[in-house]
């Protein structure tokens, strides 16, 4: 992890220097990095920490309203919006604030450096892979989006990017990771150690793009089923993650505040206000799951039991059959396991644990010769295993997944392979939030906290980034009226979209 430090110092200050260039405003709509042909292992790094992001948004669009919304943990508190359906303009558009100024500006002037050099076709290929993984996150919470103008700026002066239609984003963004994938080659030039993903191993990048595109595809299932079975087949055929080893993740490390460190314990830091929801330690308990001691703990030593979700300091009271005078003992209910919320963990991006349990689903609808029963056992295996990969003694016995599986045999049903996804995507809540939506599974019993914006329904998107009203009025407008959305922002989180299908 002391080399995360070295190379993160490096680039940052390499991208300090070169920006410190641009003191005339004369020359806003010029690109600053440019000139001083920054080292393109410096930017990989720098943008795949970017990527993963900061406390900021983790804390607002990852943990209040993700977490929350998911019904994987809960929270009194008010201000955790996500578990209240309650409209908060800064926790819903941080991903969308932060992402442009910094993921996507990035990765575009990364990608227009490499173009042109054959000779680094790899590292070209692992940027447009690292594109996609940011832009598709971007496209799952708000729907249209600025795409193929977005980060232009500085390149080419466009200071107000054009949203392009979600349809049309993604299946660009399919393109990309066919187009990536094929320009791969084993002997040429890679990132190396700047790679803090795969080490710049060509294959892990190129599994880890068919299984990009194994997701993508599966994302069109309500909405172009035709669609969604080609790219499904078109990325098994292609090889998608065989092994734990395969996850895409960021690693981190312990150090001052700032990329280096995950996000998300960041935010642990800062906030002991969430609980495990009730929804998922009962999905848990009844089904006398192992992981249920491995992802959390109960602070007074009694059984399991979450918080659920909806309530508040004083309405909680009500629910435990307590006297509006009596205190509430919050050690009574279940915390995230603090082995899996450290500022040196690493961030999920996806998980070998997905890959499987889209496999089983592939299968099931009959785009895929493989095993649906062996790839549903494979997958929840992984996912049981997978906590390895945060702390060595999260580790589930073998013989304690065979009971599991045993017990809990695989029936067939979409049903049971969501449920499943939605266990092993625990802290990786963009992609839990986007599949439950794609498939209604598990199904989720929403709350109706007075004040909702939703009438009481969990929400299908955030809303986008207030700011964009000021900045870009005229593209925001034509992607709201294209999509059928109201101007109110807080309205927008009821409207389903292009892939949501209803």
């Amino acid at each position: 992890m002391k080399s995360i430090f070295k190379r993160l110092s490096l680039s940052v200050a390499v991208l300090a220097l070169a920006l410190q260039s641009c003191g005339d405003f004369g020359d806003i709509n010029k690109n600053p990095l440019a000139a001083n042909e920054i080292n393109p292992d410096f930017q990989f790094s720098f943008v795949q920490l970017r990527a993963s992001g900061e406390r900021y948004e983790n804390w607002r669009a990852v943990m209040i309203y993700s977490s929350t919304m998911i019904q994987h943990l809960a929270a009194l508190p008010t201000y955790w919006s996500g578990d209240k359906y309650l409209y908060n303009a800064q926790y819903s558009g941080a991903l969308m604030e932060r992402a442009y100024g910094q993921q996507v500006r990035e990765v575009v002037d990364l990608i227009r450096g490499l173009e042109g050099k054959p000779e680094l076709a790899n590292k070209l290929a692992a940027a447009r892979i690292w594109r996609v993984a940011i832009f598709h996150r971007l496209t799952d919470l708000y729907g249209d989006i600025p795409y193929s103008e977005a980060g232009l700026g500085f390149l080419e002066g466009i200071g107000q990017p054009k949203y392009d239609t979600q349809s049309d984003v993604y299946f660009d963004m399919l393109k990309e990771l066919e187009e990536a994938c094929a320009q791969f080659d084993p002997a040429g030039v890679t990132y190396g150690s700047a790679d803090f993903i795969y080490g710049g191993d060509v294959s892990q990048w190129k599994k880890y793009g068919y299984s990009l595109m194994l997701r993508l595809g599966m994302r069109l299932t309500k909405v172009d089923a035709a669609s969604a079975e080609a790219w499904v087949r078109k990325a098994i055929a292609g090889g998608v993650m065989t092994g734990l080893n395969d996850t895409a993740k960021v690693p981190h490390a312990d150090g001052p505040e700032g990329i280096n460190r995950n996000g998300i314990g960041e935010v642990w830091e800062a906030d002991n206000n969430q609980k495990m929801s009730k929804t998922f330690i009962d999905w848990m308990a009844t089904r006398n799951d192992p992981r249920l001691d491995i992802l959390s703990f109960v602070p007074n030593g009694t059984e399991q039991k979450g918080l659920p979700n909806g309530y508040t300091a004083t309405t909680i009271k009500e629910f435990l059959g307590l006297d509006p005078t009596d205190d509430v003992d919050m050690g009574q209910f279940s915390n995230v396991n603090l082995k899996i919320v450290r500022t040196n963990s690493p961030m999920i991006f996806q998980n070998y644990s997905e890959v499987e349990l889209l496999l089983a689903e592939a299968a099931v609808r009959g785009w895929h010769s493989g095993s649906a029963a062996d790839h549903y056992n494979a997958g929840v295996r992984a996912a049981m295993e997978q906590w390895t990969l945060f702390d060595a003694s999260l580790d589930i016995p073998d013989a304690e997944i065979d009971a599991y599986l045993a017990a809990n045999p695989f029936d067939g049903s979409l049903r049971m392979i969501g449920e499943q996804y939605w266990a092993a995507t625990f802290m990786n809540e963009y992609e839990a939030y986007a599949n439950w939506r794609r498939t209604d599974f598990p199904v989720l019993t929403p709350v109706n906290f007075p004040g909702n914006v939703t009438s009481g329904q969990i929400p299908r998107r955030f809303a986008y980034f207030e700011g964009e009203r000021a900045s870009n009025p005229d593209e925001l407008d034509k992607a709201l009226s294209r999509q059928g959305m109201p101007n109110d922002f807080g309205q927008m989180m009821k409207v389903p979209m292009w892939w949501d299908k209803q």
